[in-house]
């Protein structure tokens, strides 16, 4: 399916046609697709062997004979919100600048773009960007900007000695304004420094508790680096005994905060998610409320074992008094690791095996794939729906 703007420009590609359609047009091109659903074409112009949209898509560029000009089109849902790059080639690393330029790259023609710093305590992380896309009726996201007059929480930098990971585990501490942690509900996030600097959450917290749609509450932000993080996050016994024999009486010695299990909830992303709902089942004295956002319920790949090791284990033992919340995207459904079934089926198996064991479940399928832009949205949501 062409766009009609390209179709008119492949009608007469003169070098003056071409240099006009370019200056008039950004990228990508939006229009309507006339089913309900919207045509996004996603352009470039360059010299490579091969280019392909990347990251949120795998799509393929045609490159218009005889020109430097690439293209390709997609009729997507009109609520998408996503991230993609440019790559040309077999590159496969994400891009490390904004500069629109390299083997791969932001969408030089679109202003919108989400950057993912480098963590300064992890040698192995490097910044990155990507392009954002977002469609005509994406999701509004409330809540992850600074409203005026609403206080910014405090932030702290801690380290534990993270013996049962293996080595010292830096923590951030949030504290909302103008209230003192002692007695306050506790909030674990995996994956904190993108959890902070991405996904925004210190800004959330302003915010709804401001509005008074959730308590005070102080959050910590466990780090994991880039070359133990997939070990850091299994569903095994360290990250269990880190959180409940070292993070939360950690929390309880020097905070005060965390003493009632019901206002205490765990959450992560992808890896992230797995490990919360792995330790909120497991350390069920420790919280109320887990929240993962397409969990990798996958794990293990298949050549370590059967995959979905924790969707079994669920109905094993006896429910616990813990809510859930579950996301993932309609478009998460590229196969997992070394073959391994894909994010959409694992999670509905989750959501299956929590609500068919007693657990109460709130259960969201956005428009999108397996991207921080997407769970930025939905975390807020994820915070009210479990809260008691």
């Amino acid at each position: 399916m062409h766009s009609p703007r390209l179709s008119s420009l492949l009608s007469d590609l003169s070098d003056k046609a071409i240099e006009e359609f370019w200056a008039d047009t950004g990228s990508p091109l939006i229009e309507p697709a006339g089913d309900g659903r919207t045509l996004v074409t996603f352009l470039w112009r360059g010299e490579a062997v091969s280019t392909r949209v990347w990251w949120g898509f795998d799509l393929p560029l045609d490159r218009v004979p005889g020109t430097d000009l690439w293209h390709a089109s997609c009729p997507l849902p009109p609520q998408l919100r996503t991230t993609y790059c440019l790559a040309h080639g077999d590159a496969d690393r994400s891009p490390g600048d904004d500069s629109g330029f390299g083997p791969t790259h932001v969408d030089a023609a679109n202003p919108h773009r989400l950057h993912f710093p480098a963590d300064p305590d992890d040698p192995g992380d490097r910044d990155c960007w990507v392009s954002l896309l977002e469609l005509p009726e994406a999701p509004p996201e409330p809540w992850t900007g600074p409203r005026p007059g609403v206080p910014a929480g405090d932030l702290t930098e801690v380290v534990l000695p993270g013996t049962a990971l293996g080595g010292q585990r830096p923590i951030t501490v949030y504290r909302p304004a103008g209230t003192s942690a002692d007695g306050l509900g506790v909030l674990v996030v995996f994956d904190g420094f993108l959890a902070r600097h991405v996904m925004r959450i210190p800004t959330v917290l302003d915010n709804l508790i401001a509005a008074g749609r959730i308590p005070p509450t102080v959050a910590l932000f466990v780090s994991s680096f880039e070359k133990t993080r997939e070990r850091d996050l299994e569903p095994t016994p360290p990250i269990h005994e880190f959180i409940r024999h070292e993070l939360m009486p950690w929390a309880r010695r020097n905070l005060g905060a965390g003493r009632d299990r019901r206002a205490n909830v765990i959450a992560g992303v992808s890896r992230g998610g797995l490990a919360a709902a792995y330790v909120g089942a497991y350390a069920h004295e420790e919280f109320g409320a887990v929240i993962a956002q397409s969990g990798s319920f996958w794990w293990p790949e298949p050549a370590a074992g059967e995959p979905g090791w924790l969707i079994r284990q669920i109905p094993r033992h006896p429910p616990a008094d813990v809510r859930f919340y579950l996301d993932v995207g309609i478009r998460e459904t590229l196969p997992g690791p070394g073959g391994a079934p894909d994010q959409l089926t694992v999670v509905r198996q989750m959501h299956e095996a929590l609500s068919g064991h007693g657990y109460p479940v709130d259960y969201t399928e956005y428009v999108g794939g397996h991207d921080y832009v997407n769970w930025r949205r939905t975390f807020p949501e994820g915070l009210l729906a479990v809260q008691r």
